[in-house]
Formats: structure tokens, sequence, C-alpha cells
């Protein structure tokens, strides 16, 4: 028989024979491999790179980043006030604090603020707009120019006395500066309470409190990145919070300063994913330990799986490198795949090794036998998942593709060692002899035999299975959005979904290079005509419109404010004794103008009187935070309008540099920038505003388009590979068995467990992502190593092959995959999660294929089935 002369069988009697040997060898390839994983050792996390630089949407994505290298690997610190002055403040000192860290960044810019737009900001917002913020300031002029002119607390009070003189004459009411005490008394009693304390002069001087949009300002920060580390951002990050702290930009002092942008999301992403290694790693080996225990019901066969397959990984790790030059996020994926693959041969090569004991019971006479009987399926089924795994080299997929070429050494790997290292090993460790003349279920007996007498109504039920989950497959999704995948509780999720929540803010646009700005002009206007677009923005977009009329408001205002707030020397600040008798005066003078009123306006002036007659009363040290409260905010305030009020007219030719440079390329091509209506995280609407982008501008590009693009060649990528390893396969399997229906009947169940996988998700509504349907290649591997040992063994005559040791082996290989990989679906991590539950998923249907429909399969001898 061909199992007797077996060239595996013999090779796993010449390892029994001479374990030592063998041993020695093995642990010398081991160490070679380990001490040239350990010199050579390189991984990028550059995700960038997992996808072929060859395809169209990448070679124009490489172009623009290319021509605009300021917006590649960028930080985007999202600094949130408690008011809009101290959110101006923060910025400006974070900027200036980190551009003196030239080490650690590239650039660091502000997109929102700087000289610029201190001056002209204004001026790009409606007339309307512009109308009421300086009628606004020209009605604040009456007390902007004693502030200015002393700046301090002291300068705070002075206003107020001035207004209830006015009061007490009759030319002014407590109403006119009720706001005003209701937000001071805020302040100061959060002061004496040992509260942070914030008060904004805008807030007043508008009449109402700033929206978020106002009060969040960005800066955008260049790390220098390094790619051999896990988080290549993770010291540049560290940078700004450390800068950050030093300069006192912490909630205690109004500020809320959150990363985010291409580097956080990615660093975050591999914190994540470590954030559950332990809870994970630790359910994987428990499952590990237990399921192997009981298969094979001895700890010295457990210990000999154990170090072949963690030989084994050490040798692949060194064979990767040497073959791919480097891992990717993607290819690290081979250690699963190893242990998942690898282990089953072992746990196939041992089963059949303690069911062969029964009858041979020295440990050598066993392995041999079992060599001989399953070592041409062992042999059949690593050829056919390597050809599986192989046929991803030709994709586009280059993450999978390196991952195709690491696994399937791999798999020649735990072949090589499972029927070398492993018998040598069992030898060594003398295993007792079972006694078991079958290691197998004979309670399935009666299960086999229904199976069997009820074959055709098993088949029709399988055919009906797959026909109804083939109909369902149109219904399986696959969800391209990355960031559908990342946890939402780290820091830069959080800080990406509230920016995606702002339609001017969102980084779900599309942008196209255009060759002038005529050209920009009018795509900007077909554009911003279409429904699917809210607005466009190009470099002209910062050229005001309208700005005669502006200018002129401006002017006005300018005209009645800037005698008094330039060319003023402000007072030095007051000494403390000063202070707490301005403080006591102006309470008394609070006092007599509510007193005999019960109005809102008098409780208001009632309550500022107390708060100051508690300062009055409180240490110099709460005196100076009250003051700090006020004329830190009442700085950046007259700084602003001194700013605002100098605006002069604006031509593209006088934009600053900066600006400039991230809306014109070196080569003089300008861009032009659309944005979504609707929701900008939602696929659909986003597959809709990338379609109508592109019927317009078809070299557009952007983070709408991009990740569409790589979820289509995801997925093609994967079809292809699966056309070109089922062909692989089946070829493969053509050649050895030599019969198409043996080869039919070996590819069947494989065709059945993964329609009725893709239906669950269908029925479910689980989609398939970039990170769940890296396991499908796991998946097919292990449905073609069990359909070819259960097809090799009932070629050579086995019968009633449920109750055999071939079903205990691939049920607890099954057993040891799902429940090990299972464990993922532990994580807190989407990604991560979604991979273990399809892994569970698909091998649960594996048993059930493997339980039910394949001895009703193979329920025909094969000579009969030869003969028909």
């Amino acid at each position: 028989m061909a199992t007797q002369t077996s060239p595996i069988g013999r090779v796993v009697a010449f390892s029994a024979a001479r374990p030592w040997v063998v041993l020695l060898l093995g642990l010398a390839l081991s160490l070679a491999a380990l001490l040239y994983t350990a010199r050579h050792f390189a991984m990028t996390t550059d995700t960038a790179e997992l996808i072929s630089t060859d395809l169209e949407w990448r070679k124009r994505e490489i172009a623009y980043d290319a021509a605009f290298p300021q917006q590649e690997d960028l930080i985007v610190a999202v600094i949130d006030g408690a008011t809009a002055e101290i959110a101006e403040s923060a910025a400006a000192r974070l900027a200036a604090g980190l551009a003196e860290r030239r080490g650690a960044f590239r650039s660091v810019r502000r997109p929102d603020g700087g000289p610029f737009f201190d001056r002209n900001g204004l001026l790009l917002l409606p007339l309307g707009t512009v109308q009421e913020t300086t009628e606004a300031l020209v009605r604040a002029q009456p007390f902007l120019g004693p502030l200015a002119a002393d700046p301090s607390l002291r300068g705070v009070l002075g206003v107020i006395s001035t207004v209830l003189e006015g009061v007490a004459r009759g030319d002014a009411s407590l109403r006119d500066i009720a706001p005003a005490a209701g937000a001071l008394s805020d302040a100061f009693e959060a002061v004496l309470a040992g509260r942070p304390a914030f008060f904004s002069w805008r807030a007043l001087i508008g009449g109402g409190q700033p929206g978020p949009r106002e009060m969040r300002r960005f800066v955008l920060v260049q790390p220098v990145m390094d790619y051999s580390a896990l988080q290549p951002g993770a010291a540049g990050s560290e940078a700004i919070r450390e800068t950050a702290r030093s300069l006192g930009l912490d909630p205690a002092h109004g500020v809320t300063l959150r990363l985010t942008g291409p580097v956080p999301l990615a660093d975050e992403e591999f914190a994540s994913l470590a954030q559950d290694a332990e809870l994970v790693t630790g359910a994987m080996l428990l499952a590990l330990l237990g399921i192997l225990w009981l298969a094979v019901r001895s700890a010295r066969f457990v210990a000999a799986i154990l170090i072949t397959t963690l030989l084994g990984l050490v040798v692949t790790a060194g064979l990767g490198l040497l073959a791919a030059g480097r891992f990717n996020l993607i290819s690290v994926a081979f250690i699963p795949l190893f242990v998942g693959l690898g282990i089953d041969f072992s746990i196939q090569l041992s089963v059949r090794c303690l069911a062969e004991q029964g009858r041979h019971p020295d440990i050598r006479d066993a392995l041999a036998a079992a060599g001989r009987g399953v070592g041409r399926s062992l042999a059949l089924a690593a050829a056919a998942i390597a050809a599986g795994f192989f046929a991803f080299l030709p994709t586009s997929y280059v993450g999978v593709a390196e991952l195709g070429l690491i696994a399937g050494l791999g798999i020649v790997v735990a072949l090589l060692l499972g029927v070398t290292l492993l018998p040598a090993l069992l030898v060594l460790m003398r295993p007792p002899a079972g006694g078991r003349a079958e290691f197998g279920y004979p309670a399935l007996a009666p299960v086999e035999h229904a199976l069997h007498r009820h074959r055709r109504a098993v088949l029709w039920i399988a055919a009906l299975a797959a026909a109804g989950s083939a109909a369902l497959l149109p219904f399986v999704r696959f969800d391209f959005n990355p960031l559908h995948l990342r946890s939402p509780e780290v820091e830069s999720m959080r800080a990406i979904a509230d920016l995606m929540a702002d339609p001017d803010r969102t980084p779900n646009t599309i942008s196209a290079l255009l060759p002038s700005p005529e050209r920009a002009d009018v795509l900007a206007r077909r554009l911003e005509a279409l429904p699917e677009v809210s607005r466009t923005v190009t470099l002209d977009s910062f050229v005001p419109g309208q700005q005669e009329e502006k200018l002129a408001l401006v002017a006005d205002a300018a005209m009645l404010l800037l005698p008094a707030l330039e060319g003023v020397q402000p007072l030095p600040p007051p000494e403390d004794a000063e202070l707490v008798q301005r403080l006591g005066a102006t309470a008394a003078a609070l006092r007599r103008a509510a007193s005999g009123a019960g109005d809102e306006p008098a409780t208001a002036a009632r309550r500022l009187a107390g708060a100051l007659e508690g300062l009055a009363a409180a240490s110099p040290d709460r005196r100076a935070a009250a003051a700090e409260a006020v004329t830190d905010p009442l700085a950046t305030l007259l700084r602003q309008i001194r700013a605002v009020l100098s605006a002069g007219p604006v031509t593209r030719a006088e934009l600053p540099a900066e600006l400039a440079a991230d809306w014109t390329a070196r080569d003089g091509r300008v861009r032009l920038e659309a944005f979504p209506t609707g929701d900008p995280n939602d696929n659909a609407n986003l597959r809709r505003f990338s379609a109508a982008v592109q019927a317009v501008v078809p070299e557009a590009v952007g983070v709408p388009i991009s990740i569409q693009a790589a979820g289509d060649s995801v997925v093609e990528a994967f079809i292809q590979a699966g056309i070109l390893s089922a062909l692989a396969v089946t070829l493969l399997l053509a050649l050895v068995l030599r019969r198409v229906r043996d080869v039919v009947l070996a590819m069947m169940p494989v065709l059945l467990s993964g329609l009725l996988t893709l239906a669950t998700c269908a029925a479910l509504d689980l989609p398939l992502n970039f990170a769940n349907i890296i396991a499908l290649p796991l998946l097919f591997g292990i449905g073609v190593a069990f359909n070819i040992y259960f097809v090799v063994a009932w070629r050579a005559g086995e019968h009633d092959l449920l109750q055999s040791s071939l079903t205990r082996a691939v049920v607890f290989s099954a057993l040891t995959t799902a429940t090990a990989f299972g464990a993922l679906w532990l994580s807190s991590h989407p990604g991560t999660a979604s991979m273990g539950r399809l892994l569970m998923i698909s091998l649960g249907w594996e048993l059930v294929v493997t339980l039910l429909f394949r001895p009703a399969l193979l329920a025909t001898s094969p000579e009969d089935a030869a003969g028909a």
C-alpha cells in the first residue's frame, strides 16, 4: 500500500531511531534562526506600504503627498479652552514652545492662527458677522480704553466703579453691568472655593458664550518618525505632552489637549491592541493547553507539541526575514497562522501515534506506523496550504502578499519539524504506552450509521444550505472604513469623532491638484453645485470677499477705538494693600447701588459685592489668582482687538508663504479641497461623495477615496488569491489523487463551510473588514487540510471515519484553533475582536461539516465511487 512506502513514514521512522541527532540539528537550526532574527529584525508600521504603489490611485496619492510633504506624518494637537481667549493663548504658547524643539519636530504650524489670521481673520467672515462684531467693539469702547490703560484687577474694579457712579447720577443702571457682574462673580467665587476660575471678555462683549468652534484651536506638528518602533510617532507625541505640561496647559488652567491625526491614530492602535494582551494571551494559552491535553491525554505529548511549535515559530521568523527582508503590520499574523495550522500537523501525528500504541507498544514503532498512516495526507495538506498562501504573492495587497510568503514557508517548516523534531522529542520523553486499540470515538457509531442510511437526505440538506448561503452572499458587507476597527475609547479616536461632527473640520475631504487658480475656481463652482458637496476651499478662499464694505466697518471702529488702545502706557500692577482697599470700596458701592431693589440686576450686584468682600478678606494668593483670571484673557483680547483693527486689503500675492505653501505645490499647481454634505462618517455617504467628485475631477485624492480604493484593492486581492489558490489546490489534488470525483470530494466541504461562514456574516450583519479578512487564509488552510485527511484515509480503505482517531485529531485540531484564537473575541479592540468572532463562526461550521456532511459524502466505498 501507499502508506507502507510513504516518504514521510520513513522520515518519521528515521527521526525516531536517531532522536539526539535530530534534536541537536533542530536546536542548531532554531539557534541560527534566532541569531539571524536578532541581527536582522526589521518591521515597518507604515500602513502606506501595505498596498502596492503600482495602483493608479496610489500613484496619485503618492504624487499628491510629494507635492505637499508638510501634510505627511501629522500630529494634530486639538486644543479646547474653557474660553476663547484661553484656547487662543494656549495654541500660541504651545506652537512657540514646540518650535524651539527642533530635534523632535520637522515642522510646527497653526492652520487657524498666527499674524495673518489675527489681523485679517475677521474679514473672512460674512459681512453681517463683521458688522455685528465691529458694532459690539464700539459699544465696548467706554471700558476698553480704561482697561487698556490699567489692564489689572484694579482697572476692572475701576470700570465697575465708573458705571456705579453713573448709576448714582441716574445716567446708567445696574442692568448695564449685570452680565459682567454675573461672569465676574462666577470667576471670583471659583477662586475663593479653590476651583479653577475662567473668565471671558470676548463672551462679555459678544453678548453670549462662544460656540465650541470659537473655543477650539489647532497646532499641526510633523514629528521625527522612527519606523523601526511599533509606535513610530510616540516620541513626538510625548514631546508635545511634555511641552504642554511645562507650559501649564492642562484642565486646571482651562486647557484640554488631545492628539489625533495619522500618527497618533496609528500609534494608539498598537497601544489598544496591547491593552488586553495579557488577558487574550492568557486565555489563548489556557485554551491551547486544555484542548491539547484533552486531545492526547499525555503531558509529555503536550510538551513535545508545544516545543515543536515554539521552535517552528523561531525558524519561520528567521526564514521570513530572510525572504521578505522585514515584517509589516499584516505579515506578523504569521504567528497565529503558524500555530493554528502547524499545530494541526503535530496533533494528527500524535493522535495517530497514540492509536497505534495499542498495536505497537514501543514508541518508535508506533511513530513509524503513524508516519506511514498519515504521512501522505500530511504532505499533501501542507503542499495544498502552502500553495494557497503563495497564491497571495502576485496580488497588489503587499501586506498580505508578504504574509503569504512567510506563512507558506512556515507551513513547510511546520511539516518538517512535525515529522522530525516531534518524533525525536517523543522518543526522548518516553511517554508511557496507552494501550488504546483505537484512540477515536466509538460512541459515534450510531450517528455515523444514521448518516450513512440517510445519506441522500443529508446531502440534499447540505445542497439547500449551500444554495441558501449563496443567496445571502450579496448581503455580505465589507466595511472599508479603518476607523471602525479602532477602539473608540482612545484619545485620538474621541478627538477625531469630535472633528467629524463638525462639517467644516472633518478630515474626510477630497483634494485635487489643478494647473492654475483659474481652473481651480471653475471646478470649485462646478463642485459646489453638486448635492454631495457642501463647500470647496482654494487658496483664493483666503482672499476675503466684499473687502471694501468690510474694511469700511473696521475703519470706523478703529477710528473710535485705536486712540484709546494704542500709544497707551499701562499702569503697573497694584500693590496688594491697594487692591484690598479697592475691593472693599467697590463692594460697598455695589451694595449701595443695589439697596432696596430685588430685581435680577440688584441680586447680581449684591452677589458680586459678596465675592469682592470675600477676596478682600482672603489671602494674597487668592487675590493674585482672581487677578490672573481676569487679566490674562484681557491681555489676549486687547492684542486681538488691536490686530483686527489694523486689517487692510488682502490679495493673493500678500498671503503668507506658509499658507500659500499649503495650497500651492512647488511646481505651481494649486489645491482644491471639497467637503461632503451629510454624515462624513457614513460609508454610503462617502461613496456617493467620492463618486460625485471624481466624476468632475478624476485625478482627485483624499481619505474617502483612498479608504474605499484600499478596501476595493483588498477585496480584489483576496478574490484573485482565492481563485489562484483554488486552482493551485485543485491542480495539486488532481495530480496526486488522479480522480476527478476525489478532488470534488476534497473541495466540496471547503466550499460549503466557506458559504455557511459568509452567510452567517450576512445574516448577523457582521461585516468583513481589514482585520478579520486576514483570518480567511487560516480558515481556508484548515478546511483544505481536514478534507485531504479524510479523502486520503477513505481512499486507503479506512471505514467508519467518524469513529476513528482521525476524527478525534480533526475535532481537537479545530477546537484548539477555535478556542485559542477565539480568545481574540475577548479583546476590547474592535478589529481584533472581529477576527476572533469570524474564526469562531467559521471553525464552528467546519466542525458541523466534519461531523455531519463529510461522513455522508464519503459513505460509499472508493471502489464503488470509482465504478460510478
